[in-house]
């Protein structure tokens, strides 16, 4: 189709060099918008030639996916739409940002637990201003036992960050783990200090050091508000990638290192999620 716009606007500007002023030929004002308006309609016409591949690339994936992942109980896959948890999620936990973004999103059951895993790009501001505040995967779990109150263990804030959360943020309190590896890397915050203490010095500091080790991406964070827990895995590259549609699809390549990492994400939330179990409800 462009090919035919090309040719119809080749044999317009002809028929405009034939009346026009031998001085303006193939450079006078209606050859100027002849020359934009061709090139307009040359990109809509490429773009409403990819949409039909686009949609059949995305066909691919609803299809492939929760077959791929035929291990979660209850699977469910859903792509750019606002995940049913994200609005619950502590924003102590992300920092600032005014715009997001949401790709694919893959839902179920694993080891009898609820849990919505999706991919999130958190930002704010534009071109070269902009700052990223979260680029990767949360997965957002039911826990073992309801939180009384809401606790993060995010990402440590910079001097003046901290300055003024220090004189605006009064709600939420800063306790310490005892581990000077976690506690030079983490901030934990809480509004609940004396049912958060116990956590922060014990299972929630044996995970945040075991993610530490096994995770080789950025670093991992935590949240747990209620019954809500939240991990949120840093990670640049697409999670849910698959080749082109025209490309075999091989399963050691493409499928099973995909398989690995989900199952290491709910792995790591099935450990996180029993952070504030009591012993017996734990094991």
């Amino acid at each position: 189709m462009s090919v035919w716009s090309s040719c119809l606007s080749g044999l317009v500007a002809w028929l405009f060099n034939s009346a026009a002023d031998p001085n303006e030929q193939w450079f006078s004002t209606p050859h100027v918008f002849l020359y934009l308006g061709g090139f307009i309609v040359a990109v809509l016409l490429y773009f409403q030639a990819l949409r039909p591949a686009t949609r059949l690339q995305q066909s691919f994936r609803d299809t492939l996916l929760p077959l791929i992942f035929g291990f979660v109980r209850d699977v469910r896959y859903q792509h750019r739409v606002r995940p049913n948890s994200f609005d619950r999620m502590p924003r102590e936990t992300l920092g600032a940002f005014s715009r997001q973004s949401f790709d694919d999103i893959i839902s179920g059951r694993y080891e009898d637990f609820p849990f919505e895993l999706y991919e999130a790009k958190l930002w704010e501001g534009s071109g070269k201003s902009e700052t990223t505040a979260f680029k990767g995967v949360i997965v957002a779990f039911e826990t073992i036992e309801p939180f009384p109150g809401t606790l993060v263990a995010a990402r440590k804030a910079n001097k003046v960050v901290h300055f003024f959360r220090g004189m605006f943020a009064s709600k939420m309190q800063e306790l310490s783990s005892g581990v000077d590896e976690l506690d030079a890397a983490y901030e934990f915050r809480t509004d609940n200090v004396e049912a958060a203490r116990p956590l922060v010095t014990g299972r929630l500091a044996q995970a945040l050091t075991w993610l530490g080790e096994t995770w080789p991406y950025d670093q991992a964070r935590v949240a747990l508000s209620g019954s809500d827990g939240f991990l949120l895995m840093p990670r640049s590259k697409n999670f849910f990638e698959l080749p082109d549609i025209s490309v075999p699809i091989d399963y050691n390549t493409h499928v099973a290192p995909m398989i690995a990492d989900l199952g290491a994400m709910l792995a790591t939330a099935a450990l996180v999620r029993k952070t504030g179990a009591r012993d017996e409800a734990a094991e």
